[in-house]
């Protein structure tokens, strides 16, 4: 049964419309422009005489299209409609504003109908339901397969040049941290695919990664680029939340039901905070060291002592307040706060790795400066300290049952990552090492996340947990696994790429008055859609 059509759904719809027709008329207009210029280019009539009539039609939308442009030698020129708003250009069909912005066009017709996919497969009967199995043998196979396949085909060696030292240190590099996040992705998705609980442990240690990472990414982008501008805000908003803000008003979700976005989200934030206060004191050690003990201690006060965290988060329910079809006698606030809860230290944790990532980095140039006996004799020591720390905790911390490991994981998750990092970073040439179909995947892991829900796994109601799979092959489980996995990994990365596009051509980089006056717009163009989609769904229901 298809699910409701409500006043958010309306308003994607209701918008979506012009930008269907302008995108149509600007193809019309590219291909017109395109196809006079090769007749022009393939006549035989003199070239000279023929540029002489076109110079000012067809050459001027060329260069308009290109950022450029013409200037008439006329006293009193027209004045040209480059002077108006990006919307009222838009409103008023402005030739060379929809040739210049086609590709744009493009991307947002085409983001569109994938968010109409989501809505065809997850609120309507056009595809079947399976129901989630779980097969240990099953489970591992499928995943070492993929390991092996990336091992033989995409193993890499990289001899990126350290930005502090100028040699090839690769201390924690970008290729490593792309390649953690996707085999750990990897797992987390077929841990909700297959309904694989026993690995619930290792689940929440992956996403405590994520969230380390976060403290780690950010710190380090802050503390060495000090850009807290305007629009590096944006952008950083931009990336967290546009595919699932649209998710949540497509499919009538709540934002929690994307957990991980808000998580992110407000650790981000916190991060921006911690740096961005008085940032230009970020050099001194102590002032570091200062912003780390008040990170501590906010984190205490709020998560720590009982009723707190109710009273700060209570006046903004309506936007982290969920409430799950299958627990509705939970406070709407619960997930908010265990979800939270769970990683409220890891974050602190990565930022204080980020803060001693170049200390660390000196200390392996000079190791691997040292005689060979002694360079083998520290790091066989602590890859053994590593190991044997990393067996303590999985036998007598890791084993635990989910509710009880619940309670130790927010003091004990760094103990894991830390193992991880010592262990991946033993050896120069380890660490230089990466697969990059991992990798690949690792950058798009929000996309994947977020995507699951919809084309991957089924929910059919609103806030619902995806309790079931999508079904394209009935019958037929592995292979329907083949194709809904094929489709799924496709169109994530589809709108991992439309939406950096949008983000580029929605959020200028230096250009704040204009981010100001598109933010702007975006509300009050919102604000009406919604309002008038509210009204046309009402009026049906006032006739009856």
């Amino acid at each position: 049964m298809t699910s409701p059509i409500t006043p958010g759904l309306m308003s994607v719809v209701l918008g979506i419309v012009p930008v269907i027709a302008a995108w149509l008329y600007s193809e019309y207009l590219h291909y017109t422009k395109h196809s006079v210029s090769a007749k022009a280019r393939h006549s035989d009539v003199n070239l000279v005489e023929i540029g002489k009539d076109f110079v000012k039609e067809d050459d001027k939308a060329l260069l308009i299209e290109d950022g450029g442009g013409l200037q008439s030698s006329a006293p009193k020129a027209k004045p040209s409609s480059s002077a108006h708003s990006p919307l009222i250009r838009f409103l008023l069909l402005d030739e060379s504003f929809l040739v210049e912005n086609r590709l744009t066009l493009r991307a947002i017709i085409e983001f569109a109908v994938l968010m109409g996919y989501f809505y065809i497969c997850d609120r309507t009967d056009v595809f079947n339901s399976s129901k989630k199995s779980f097969n240990r043998d099953l489970f591992l196979f499928l995943y070492f397969l993929l390991i092996i396949v990336s091992a033989i085909t995409s193993f890499t060696i990289h001899n990126d040049k350290s930005a502090l030292s100028g040699k090839s240190i690769m201390y924690l590099n970008r290729h490593q941290t792309e390649e953690w996040k996707g085999w750990m992705q990897v797992l987390f998705l077929m841990y909700h695919y297959f309904a694989a609980a026993e690995y619930y442990n290792a689940i929440r240690v992956f996403i405590a990664c994520y969230v380390w990472m976060t403290g780690f990414g950010n710190f380090s982008y802050y503390y060495i680029r000090k850009d807290f501008s305007l629009a590096r805000f944006a952008q950083m908003m931009w990336r967290l939340n546009f595919l699932v803000i649209f998710s949540c008003i497509v499919l009538n979700n709540s934002y929690m039901l994307y957990y991980i976005c808000p998580m992110h989200t407000l650790f981000t934030l916190m991060v921006y905070g911690a740096l961005g206060i008085m940032n230009k004191y970020n050099e001194m050690g102590s002032v570091i060291a200062a912003k780390m003990v008040v990170c501590f201690a906010v984190v205490i006060i709020v998560w720590e002592i009982p009723g707190v965290f109710e009273w700060i988060w209570s006046p903004f329910t309506f936007l982290m307040g969920y409430n799950d079809p299958a627990k509705p006698q939970l406070p709407l606030l619960h997930e908010w706060h265990f979800r939270s809860g769970l990683d409220r230290y890891i974050w602190i944790i990565g930022m204080l790795y980020a803060y001693y990532h170049p200390t660390v980095e000196s200390w392996m140039d000079k190791l691997e400066e040292a005689e060979m006996k002694l360079r083998m004799a520290i790091k066989t020591t602590v890859a053994l300290v590593a190991l044997t720390v990393g067996y303590f905790w999985f036998e007598y911390i890791y084993k635990m049952d989910k509710l009880t490991y619940n309670k130790y994981h927010p003091y004990t998750s760094w103990i894991p990552i830390t193992v991880y990092i010592c262990l991946r970073n033993i050896t120069q040439s380890f660490r230089g090492y990466s697969l990059t179909l991992l990798a690949w995947l690792g950058k798009i892991t929000l996309e994947t996340y977020i995507s699951q829900f919809h084309i991957w796994l089924r929910s059919g109601v609103p806030d619902g947990q995806p309790k079931l799979l999508l079904s394209l092959i009935p019958e037929y489980p592995l292979l329907n696994f083949m194709l809904t996995t094929s489709i799924y990994v496709a169109v994530s990365y589809r709108l991992f790429e439309l939406t950096n596009t949008l983000k580029t051509a929605f959020i200028p980089t230096k250009d704040d008055k204009r981010l100001v006056y598109n933010t702007i717009s975006a509300i009050i163009i919102c604000t009406c859609l919604y309002f008038f989609s509210f009204v046309l769904i009402q009026i049906p229901q006032k006739l009856v």
